[in-house]
């Protein structure tokens, strides 16, 4: 194709929006790689400390996200005059230990090497003991499927064994493929997400509930789980014990799994086999687990970051775009001591949000709805920042027409298409398309949706709480690139660099192709913010929290 038909279509299609639709080329050009570049080495720098809420480096980002706003124009976000919003958190560092006994032998596991596990409870030491070890396959009760990993089993004050992620069901008419009329096939649906599996748990009264690790259907390797498990864990400050979650959570290391099991008589490729049947039931594993979690807690006191442009319209200025995307990351090792910078996680998703202010201060004239930019804490420790904020908005939320959030940006170069994780949910889908076309772009969805990704960002509270969202992301057919590129830069940074202390600042990152992602977002969310009101899909699981918000 020659290079200027993408440029002369780009053109053509602008010029066939309508006039309030259309981003003046000022503001777009505001957006640059070289802000984005400055942003980022300073936000995933050693003086950042790694970005973890409750620390020296949350007082640190906090203020640079504010003083950035404050240099952009912008006005504080919060209606009683500041610039942030509260998130009262419990902070908990645990030391757990973690045996099972088979046969009369005793095994005792390694922490954090052989398994991570933790407690939300609000006694400073909590013990789970002599509890029954279920396997439960993948741990779902899911009835539009027909489908119940527990069988009527009572699971109460039991310790239950599962598996990650959604069943995995082939298609009866491709065995090499899975059967999309179960769990969405290759994509990952929330009963194949970590926190379904707890929240299932905690439901039906199990004591503990450890997940086994698989690298592959993961997509990461267990020294993510390692890294997340030893360090400081969060949770939103209750007066009660966490509803969401059984006494210990945990996960397992694979082969510590299959030990455990061949132990007891079993083999962990057959139980997993088993498990993909809807005839599957629960399987006593004739263990017991003992578990003992002393926690050092602590109150945290985070913040989200809030700023806003108020919009110009006497009566839309009343309702709110919100665009979001969470500054913190993972601190510091507690063992090696070493910083966890969280570059492109996601200080590049905060220089995204502040491009885009920069963007909408541009305009000849204010939108006429709000805009609320909201950096959000603890996304790392569970969207719970964002999970906040949807449970006690600033705004109303039945004002609130949508979230765009941003959680990490595309750093390898232009892509001839941008990914809508969020596909399907949202007519938001139609103007993501109409202004990818005016780049020479499509609109695709989600071509790694087996990592469930919808799941795993900010946008799922704001959609649980009914605000339509949009998430995207670029991570495929990469420009001028041979084929197998996208494949390798993305499967080398989940590999090497997700969560990892070297996810750090490089001087050698393409922002060509994440500009262009970020100047789409904007002008997605200019014409949201210049009327157009998005509405849920009748296919989506999230349509009645909708319909239940403008109530």
């Amino acid at each position: 194709m020659p290079s200027c038909r993408p440029l002369l279509f780009s053109a053509l299609a602008l010029s066939a929006l309508p006039a309030y639709a259309q981003a003046p080329a000022k503001a777009l050009n505001t957006i640059s790689s070289q802000d984005l570049l400055a942003h980022i080495k300073v936000l995933s720098s050693d003086t950042f400390e790694g970005r973890a809420p409750g620390t020296a480096g949350e007082e640190k980002s906090v203020a640079y996200i504010q003083q950035q706003f404050k240099k952009l124009g912008l006005k504080p976000g919060n209606p009683d005059g500041s610039w942030v919003q509260a998130v009262p958190m419990r902070g908990q560092k645990p030391t757990p230990s973690f045996s099972y006994t088979i046969g009369g032998q005793k095994v005792a596991l390694n922490f954090p090497d052989d398994y991570v596990a933790h407690s939300t409870s609000q006694p400073a030491s909590v013990a789970v003991q002599n509890s029954d070890i279920v396997f439960v396959g993948y741990g779902v009760q899911a009835p539009e499927y027909g489908w119940d990993d527990y069988k009527g089993v009572d699971v109460r004050g039991k310790t239950i064994l599962m598996l990650i992620n959604d069943p995995a069901i082939p298609d009866p008419n491709n065995p090499a493929e899975l059967d999309p009329a179960m769990f969405k096939g290759k994509a990952m649906t929330y009963y194949g997400r970590w926190t379904y599996k707890y929240e299932i748990a905690a439901k039906l009264g199990a004591a503990a509930a450890i997940i086994i690790h698989e690298t592959k259907p993961a997509a990461y390797p267990w020294e993510v789980v390692r890294s997340g498990g030893n360090a400081e864990q969060f949770s939103l400050l209750r007066s009660g014990d966490d509803p969401d979650a059984p006494t210990v959570p945990g996960w397992i290391q694979l082969d510590k799994a299959k030990a455990l099991m061949s132990a007891a008589g079993y083999d962990f490729d057959t139980l997993k086999k088993q498990a993909l049947s809807k005839d599957f039931r629960p399987v006593e594993l004739k263990a017991k687990a003992d578990f003992k979690i002393d926690n050092v807690a602590r109150t945290v006191n985070s913040h989200n970051v809030v700023a806003k442009i108020e919009g110009s319209d006497p009566k839309l200025k009343n309702e709110y775009v919100i665009y979001s995307a969470h500054w913190d990351h993972l601190g510091v090792d507690a063992d090696t001591k070493k910083i966890y910078h969280g570059a492109l996680d996601n200080a590049s998703g905060v220089a995204a949000l502040l491009e885009i202010a920069q963007a909408y201060k541009a305009l000849p004239k204010a939108p006429k709805r709000t805009i609320l930019f909201i950096a959000t804490t603890a996304e790392e420790r569970g969207l719970l920042g964002a999970k906040y904020y949807a449970e006690h908005p600033l705004y109303p939320l039945k004002n609130t027409v949508a979230d765009i959030n941003i959680d990490g940006i595309n750093a390898w170069g232009k892509t001839a298409q941008i990914e809508n994780i969020t596909s399907g949910h949202s007519d938001i889908d139609g103007l993501l398309e109409k202004y990818a076309k005016t780049q020479g772009r499509l609109m695709e969805r989600d071509s790694r949706s087996e990592l469930g990704s919808f799941y795993r960002a900010d946008q799922l509270e704001f959609a649980r709480a009914g605000v339509p969202v949009l998430y995207t992301k670029a991570r495929s057919r990469y420009l001028n690139k041979p084929e197998n590129y996208a494949k390798e830069v993305v499967d080398n940074y989940f590999t090497h660099d997700y969560h990892q202390v070297t996810d750090s600042f490089r001087n050698d990152w393409d922002f060509s192709g994440g500009v262009q992602d970020i100047q789409l977002l904007f002008q997605v969310g200019l014409e949201i913010a210049q009327g157009y009101t998005p509405g849920w899909n009748a296919g989506s699981e999230f349509k009645a929290a909708g319909e239940r918000r403008l109530r």
